[in-house]
Formats: C-alpha cells, sequence, structure tokens
C-alpha cells in the first residue's frame, strides 16, 4: 500500500503547470521554481522533481517517461517472475530425471 501524499493531486498538477510555464519564459527561468513553491507553500525540491517529471513526459527534456518507466518496471517484474519459475522447473525435471534413471529393486 502507497504512503499518503502530502500534497493533494489538484494542488501538485496546478503548481506543476505554472513552474513548467514560468520556466518557458527565459525572463522569469532563474528562481521560477522557488517563486512558485513559495504560494502554495510547497517544498521547492518537491516542486522541482514534479516539474523535471513533467518536462521528461512532455519530451521537453530527454529522459524515460513515467509510462515507459511503469512499463520497464511491469515488464522487470514479469522476466523475475518467469525465472524463478523456469529455475523451479529445471529443479524439478532434474530430480525427476535421477529418479528414472535409478534402478529398480
Amino acid at each position: 500500500m502507497a504512503a499518503p501524499r502530502k500534497y493533494p493531486d489538484e494542488l501538485r498538477e496546478r503548481a506543476t503547470r505554472l513552474a513548467v510555464e514560468a520556466r518557458r519564459d527565459p525572463a522569469g527561468r532563474a528562481g521560477a521554481i522557488k517563486r512558485i513553491a513559495d504560494q502554495p507553500d510547497v517544498h521547492p525540491e518537491a516542486l522541482r522533481g514534479w516539474v523535471r517529471r513533467a518536462e521528461t513526459d512532455e519530451g521537453i527534456v530527454p529522459g524515460t517517461s513515467s509510462t515507459d518507466a511503469a512499463r520497464i518496471m511491469e515488464l522487470e517484474r514479469e522476466v523475475k517472475k518467469l525465472r524463478r519459475t523456469n529455475a523451479i522447473l529445471k529443479f524439478a525435471s532434474a530430480f525427476f530425471a535421477a529418479e528414472l534413471d535409478r534402478p529398480l529393486r
């Protein structure tokens, strides 16, 4: 179960949108995150992370988007599960092969 979020989704989306728009303007780029974070009393580092993720998702900044990262995590979980299943099947096949090779009494 995920931990409860400190900031509501609406506040997060609004602050992120304002910061992304402010960072597009070269004159207001410097200190934009700090200025916007002070208005709704959001920690600047939290807002900086939200902005970084939003800019990556929009393709403004190179990197792995949120949807791609979620898909990669899902595939890694699936690979881990399949490797575990494969190891169990290898062990079981070796066990039963050894049973077949034993002479009957």
